[in-house]
């Protein structure tokens, strides 16, 4: 409300160009009482009165351009981009020379509406006045730089088939309160989001989709909800964690700090701190776990930090500790503010809000893709029109990598900030995801194993997930559709379990089962390799295989009483004697390989069985791929 008296009280007092057509002192004198009148309303911030006034004033005397540009004023304080735009082009018709100094607000208000050329226009005709102090010769500048951007954005992302149309979620959901931090499932089933009462206490909210809609909102149950401030919160993947903000705790180390609560049969836990490595007197907020509840990321403000908040992320110990943050460093952060982190269900792809890289003018929505090593790449600004020229809000993607919820303040909302889902343009989308979750038990006595569970990029050879079951063995684990990846479970004592899942081209809502039975050490376990890869009919390894050898040069280096042998087999197609040789060089080139990373060649043999011990029925391609494999054989356990 002060920006708009700002910029009637400029309106008022602005020094006008000498050759001026537009004279005040000749407006029709009733216009200027109501003129009088509009000003002393919107001074009292009733707006909607003043334009009533000014509109009686414009009935009056049309060419009263002090009126036009007021009325443009208010129109633009409502956001209301397109009346603003035509209120200030009637003025400026008025007169070109009086309106000069008024080609910044134009500006503004085309670039609310897209008009970014016209806006660059505009600013750049305001950045001719010669006499211009220097708090109005750097917003000119700053503007122009932000209309500059936009235009450049626009010629390399033209985006000519993307239609941004966000639709609110509903009465179930909204209320005449404040919705704001949507938070999914993987399996989009489970909304959580924060509602602010009574424009003061903040608690959580859920809503469950039922046949394709969203079901009334409730509170949380159980005791995370109290009358202290809850909000910006995130839940894991799995529904089983919840990580949030509370302020003002009598638990907490500041005045904001993060914390989480677990889901039991009662509901949820009472808060819980993340401990004194994350939580310190400086502000800390807005937290998002990995999708394997490895990583925290969030914002804080700290005296190491680059400006004014940045994000950083923590990682889950051995020990279930958190570690002390890193700061992502100056390639996301900046001197401004980063904030609300969301690390999509892919991994590999994290959208944030900040107002120190390029973009529009105020807050703008981000995202970073992780590179092959780890580190992020160089922020992109998500574009218009998901962002403006107002401060954009917290942003969520689902893990179809295409469905985006936010808040915002539209002209359809039921009261304050309410909650909308749109979907993405192609180019800024994460990885569609889908999802694998199962028990792991022991192969013998069917008791569910608590297990580490990796998820490795077969290409670059990169953990891209490493999570832990719980007690009962029992997991949920993302897989992001795009990449061929070696899923493996390991637990000490027994035997790996490996599978391969190439889902390049799979509907990311076909989710998968798997209950893993783990065999223990013992004489004569078998273990297939499932992440050995060759080409029809050849038997040099392909590259993709070193993430499963590695694996088993591990196990057996953790093993030294273990000896065991390579087992190649094939289906029954072709020629019985080429098989035999075919299986036999396969399983020669793995025990080749565990010998040159420095295996013991005593404890390591080699066989091929060709087509003789066949697994599936070779009657189907699906049963010769099974039968095609090689297999690792315990020969001799023994304790070392």
């Amino acid at each position: 409300m002060k920006n708009i008296l700002v910029a009637l009280l400029f309106i008022l007092l602005v020094q006008h160009a000498a050759v001026a057509q537009y004279n005040p002192e000749k407006v029709n004198k009733k216009a200027v009482q109501q003129y009088e009148l509009a000003m002393s309303k919107a001074s009292e911030e009733g707006l909607t009165e003043a334009m009533k006034h000014l509109e009686n004033a414009l009935r009056i005397d049309p060419k009263y351009m002090d009126a036009h540009l007021s009325l443009a004023g208010i129109y633009g304080e409502f956001k209301q981009y397109e009346k603003a735009v035509l209120s200030y082009e009637k003025a400026r018709s008025l007169d070109a020379a009086y309106f000069l100094e008024y080609n910044l607000p134009y500006s503004i208000n085309l670039a609310g509406k897209g008009d970014f050329e016209k806006a660059l226009k505009a600013v750049d005709e305001f950045l001719t006045i010669s006499n211009l102090n220097e708090t109005s010769r750097k917003a000119g500048e700053y503007r122009k730089k932000c209309y500059s951007f936009a235009i450049s954005y626009q010629e390399k992302h033209p985006g000519e088939n993307y239609l941004f149309s966000p639709v609110n979620m509903g009465a179930g959901i909204n209320s005449k309160d404040a919705e704001y931090f949507p938070s999914l499932t993987v399996d989009r089933k489970q909304l959580v989001f924060t509602r602010r009462i009574n424009n003061y206490n903040e608690d959580f909210y859920e809503s469950e989709l039922l046949e394709n809609k969203w079901g009334p909102a409730k509170g949380l149950t159980g005791a995370i909800n109290t009358n202290l401030n809850e909000g910006a919160q995130n839940i894991s993947q799995d529904g089983q964690m919840l990580v949030f903000t509370g302020c003002n705790f009598e638990i907490g180390f500041g005045s904001c700090d993060l914390y989480y609560s677990i889901r039991t049969k009662n509901g949820w836990s009472e808060p819980m701190n993340m401990g004194r490595n994350i939580n310190t007197e400086f502000w800390e907020s807005q937290p998002c776990l990995s999708p394997d509840k490895t990583a925290l990321y969030f914002a804080a403000r700290r005296p190491d930090g680059f400006g004014g908040s940045d994000i950083y992320v923590s990682k889950r110990m051995a020990n279930g500790q958190w570690s002390e943050p890193e700061n992502l460093g100056p390639g996301i952060n900046t001197i401004g503010d980063e904030s609300c982190p969301f690390l999509h269900a892919d991994n590999e792809t994290m959208y944030f809000m900040s107002n120190g890289h390029q973009g529009y003018g105020g807050d703008d929505l981000f995202l970073a893709r992780r590179k092959p090593d780890g580190t992020w790449g160089t922020p992109e600004n998500l574009g218009y029109p998901i962002n403006t020229i107002e401060n954009e809000g917290s942003l969520f993607i689902a893990s179809d990598g295409k469905t985006a919820y936010y808040a915002s303040d539209r002209s359809d909302s039921y009261g304050a900030l309410d909650l909308y889902t749109f979907q993405l343009r192609e180019n800024i989308r994460p990885a569609a995801t889908t999802w694998i979750k199962g028990q792991v038990f022991d192969v013998k006595n069917k008791s569910g194993l608590p297990s580490t569970i990796e998820l490795t990029d077969l290409t670059s050879g990169r953990v891209v997930s490493r999570l832990q079951t719980d007690e009962d063995g029992n997991y949920l684990s993302t897989l992001p559709v795009g990449k061929n990846f070696a899923f493996s479970v390991n637990r000490k004592g027994y035997l790996f379990y490996s599978e391969n899942f190439a889902i390049s081209t799979n509907d990311p809502d076909s989710a998968y089962t798997r209950n893993i039975p783990l065999q223990p050490f013992e004489k004569n376990a078998k273990l297939v390799l499932n992440n050995i890869f060759f080409d029809v009919n050849k038997y040099e390894l392909k590259p993709e295989s070193r993430v499963e050898l590695d694996k088993l040069v591990a196990l057996l280096k953790e093993n030294p009483g273990m000896k065991i042998r390579i087992n190649g087999h094939t289906d029954n197609t072709g020629n019985k004697a080429d098989n035999q040789k075919l299986s036999e060089n396969r399983a020669r080139v793995i025990y080749l390989y565990l010998t040159d990373q420095f295996v013991a060649k005593e404890r390591l043999s080699y066989k091929g069985f060709g087509d003789t011990e066949p697994i599936a029925e070779n009657d189907t391609e699906a049963g010769r791929a099974r039968n095609r494999r090689t297999e690792m054989e315990i020969i001799e356990v023994a304790d070392k």
